[in-house]
């Protein structure tokens, strides 16, 4: 599995980013997919996810501004999906690394394990 974030970068406080990840190398119709940022040391924040069924849950924080989406036409058969992160009003406490993750089901179906995949990361940074 790969999954690799585009569409970060710089923006002033207020203004809009739209963040892309391709994501290949799995059936991805079965995976929920999320966006989580860090800013510092190595803790992650989970900001949204969208479950293989299309629902979506958001912290508190991106809640209004932030909205999540994926395209995962034909996965099965491509093995292919992108998701997004439309970010908008965005404010300096936004400024992170955004990773995107896939949450998919592993090994033997009996035992219901799940690996969560995550990308490289792209820099987002709002400044005031």
């Amino acid at each position: 599995v790969q999954l690799v974030e585009s569409g970060g970068g710089s923006v002033q406080a207020g203004g809009s980013l739209k963040l892309s990840c391709a994501a290949s190398g799995y059936n991805f119709a079965v995976c929920s997919m999320g966006w989580y940022r860090q800013v510092s040391g190595p803790e992650r924040e989970l900001t949204s996810i969208i479950h293989n069924n299309g629902t979506t849950v958001y912290v508190a924080s991106v809640k209004g501004r932030f909205t999540i989406s994926q395209d995962k036409t034909n996965t099965k058969f491509t093995g292919t999906a992108t998701l997004y992160l439309e970010m908008n009003t965005l404010k300096t406490e936004d400024t992170a690394v955004y990773y995107c993750t896939a949450d998919c089901p592993v090994g033997d179906p009996l035992f219901r394990q799940r690996y969560k995949y995550w990308g490289q990361g792209t820099q987002v940074t709002v400044s005031s």
